[in-house]
């Protein structure tokens, strides 16, 4: 009786696993795409943290200015390496969709703020706005553990998910994960990318 019970245990556990799994599977089985950026699914469904950081100008950006376009909300800094290495294919991203419902939100958590960001981004010929937050709060409001950490927000203001450490944001599996959530009607859910 008592193995019984075990085994049925077991069965429904196992079974429990299986279908945990192929949900999973399913999420994340997007296309190519969708695995091409590797996104970290813990953060998906969850209204994106509000934030507003001066631009290197001192023009205050908040994140809710771009309340209908996908954003690529991207942390960095300009002592990082990786950071340095994804900045140009950020810049053909940005080239490609800027003026398409996109738009990239680099936000820096330099200490030295606009002294060392405004050079390094003339230096590397990038366009696309960077933020100042010298202090680094937009760590804890993301969770963020180390740099560069991006953030991909959908029209409606919601996280479809996180990256983590450098990426070619310039390949073409990239571009067509941006071109379809940019093509995508502002009332559809997050799930109309995954099928």
């Amino acid at each position: 009786m008592e193995e019984k019970k075990f085994n049925l245990k077991a069965a429904i556990l196992v079974s429990l696993a299986v279908v945990i799994a192929l949900v999973l599977v399913s999420l994340l089985q997007n296309d190519s795409a969708l695995e091409s950026v590797k996104l970290t699914p813990t953060v998906t469904g969850i209204p994106a943290p509000e934030f507003t950081f001066p631009d290197i100008n001192g023009r205050n950006i908040s994140l809710s200015d771009y309340k209908g376009k996908v954003v690529l909300l991207n942390i960095w800094a300009t002592w990082c390496p990786p950071c340095v290495y994804e900045m140009p294919s950020m810049q053909k991203l940005y080239n490609e969709f800027n003026g398409k419902n996109f738009k990239i939100l680099a936000v820096s958590i330099d200490a030295a703020g606009v002294d060392v960001v405004a050079p390094f981004m003339k230096k590397h010929k990038l366009s696309f706005p960077a933020l100042m937050d010298p202090k680094g709060t937009i760590k804890t409001m993301y969770g963020v553990t180390g740099v560069p950490e991006s953030y991909i927000v959908d029209k409606q203001g919601i996280l479809i998910g996180k990256v983590i450490g450098a990426r070619d944001w310039s390949s073409p599996e990239i571009f067509r994960f941006f071109r379809k959530l940019i093509d995508r009607p502002m009332h559809s859910t997050d799930t109309d990318t995954q099928g």
